[in-house]
């Protein structure tokens, strides 16, 4: 008997040897085994191959779900303290969404380009840049920014009042100097279905809400919150506590910060002005609060004197530091409660004369900030009544734009009782519904617990 017929004994005893038996039930036997034995293959390698088919598909599933959540992307590099829950549980903060929570954790990430600007300058100002949605006027900003002489030295901040995918797209494309983006988490813009965005249950307008049976309160002129309008006063204040004392690249810095918006055009010279302005700031003028690049009235261009000049701070490529900050900071009742939605007029209005003293800032006299808007971000970008501007610019940058144009020597002029809106005044309104008071309050809190 050879080999094969033996390990066919073996492993196959069912498996009839045809060499043993000559009869014809021998014969049958023998197919009868062999059918069984193919028929127990057959099963087996059908079940081996569903098994296959079956881990393959889960092993496809898995991999192609775990880029899904781009919330993974950012845990690695969170601190392992960070505990996106717990202020909003503290301070009972509106619930957040999932946009919300993937917003707070950008936040956390570290400024981009570090590869390229490894360092700062020792000496340097900030700049922040918010935003919300007129990606024309960015596409502007930009390039000027861009254009700055020294914008490499220093960190550029971008706050963005909710998110809006071309505007990122816009940053992303930044490569002239370190930039790190912030998002407001709970800017109205991130909750379509709830406060601090559109409740379903929110008075509109001038609904009466004990007979309309809905939620909110009205302003002294009658009319309840518009989410798109409260936004403005919103994101400005979230962005001030945040920048000053929220994030790891600025809560220790003491020096100024220059603070722009999407819709204002930097000569070249803007940084380097910026920069003796705010060394000359204690020594020609200790009682300026802050440095301007801009006269308060946004249609002026400068007097063209050689001399500097001491007026009312401005909204226009403004700077200050820690110490107005804080000034500032210890008002918050005075901002978060007076009726009315445009954080300037509010600081005009009320914040600015509870100091005491005049509030003066100290700028050259020839611009080098531009406000060129002609769309306000209360008109928004949506819909019919949309308000059109391709933002094309024809500003003539002349060879005096193109560099330091300050001279330390000038002597300082003041200006005092300019036109304006001053204490007394009583506010546009907007701004009355208490859930806004209560968010502006919570902002002001949230990284002093």
């Amino acid at each position: 008997m050879n080999i094969l017929v033996r390990l066919k004994r073996v492993l196959l005893p069912s498996v009839v040897d045809p060499m043993a038996y000559s009869s014809s039930a021998g014969k049958k036997q023998r197919l009868k085994d062999y059918a069984s034995f193919r028929r127990f293959v057959s099963l087996v390698s059908i079940t081996c191959l569903a098994v296959f088919l079956l881990v393959f598909l889960l092993r496809m599933n898995s991999s192609s779900n775990f880029g899904v959540p781009f919330s993974d992307e950012f845990d690695e590099v969170l601190p392992r303290s960070y505990n996106r829950s717990l202020i909003s549980r503290r301070l009972n903060l509106p619930k957040q969404n999932d946009l919300s929570i993937e917003l707070e954790k950008r936040n956390q990430m570290p400024p981009r380009n570090l590869d390229l600007y490894p360092s700062l300058a020792k000496d340097h100002i900030t700049v922040v840049l918010y935003v919300h949605n007129r990606p024309q006027y960015l596409k502007v900003v930009v390039n000027s920014i861009s254009q700055v002489i020294g914008i490499n030295e220093t960190l550029l901040i971008v706050s963005h009042d909710g998110y809006f995918e071309e505007m990122n797209k816009i940053i992303e494309g930044i490569r002239f100097c370190q930039v790190k983006q912030i998002f407001a988490p709970f800017s109205p813009h991130v909750f379509p279905s709830g406060f601090p965005g559109v409740s379903p249950a929110d008075c509109k307008e001038k609904d009466n809400a004990a007979e309309k049976h809905c939620k909110g309160t009205p302003d002294q002129y009658g009319n309840h919150r518009s989410p798109k309008i409260v936004s403005l006063k919103h994101h400005w204040w979230w962005m001030m506590n945040t920048v000053w004392d929220g994030l790891s690249e600025t809560k220790e810095h003491n020096g100024h910060i220059l603070f722009i918006e999407e819709d204002h055009f930097l000569y070249p010279n803007a940084y380097q002005n910026l920069k003796i302005l705010t060394e000359l700031k204690p020594k020609k003028c200790p009682h300026c609060y802050a440095a301007n690049l801009a006269p308060c009235d946004v249609n002026a261009r400068g007097e063209g004197w050689d001399s500097l000049i001491a007026e009312r701070m401005g909204n226009v490529g403004y700077a200050f530091n820690r110490t107005i900050w804080r000034k500032i900071h210890k008002k918050t009742s005075k901002f978060c409660y007076f009726d009315d939605y445009n954080w300037d007029i509010t600081m005009w209005a009320t914040v600015y004369p509870s100091f005491g003293n005049a509030v003066f800032t100290l700028r050259g006299p020839r611009t080098s900030a531009v406000h060129f808007g002609k769309c306000g971000l209360h008109q928004g970008q949506e819909g019919e009544k949309a308000c059109v501007d391709n933002g094309v610019l024809n500003f003539h940058v002349e060879d005096a734009d193109k560099v330091a144009n300050i001279n330390p020597d000038w002597e300082v002029r003041v200006f005092e009782n300019q036109p304006g809106y001053k204490a007394g005044f009583k506010g546009w309104g907007g701004w009355g519904d208490k859930r806004d008071h209560q968010l502006c309050l919570n902002f002001a809190q949230m990284y002093h617990l």
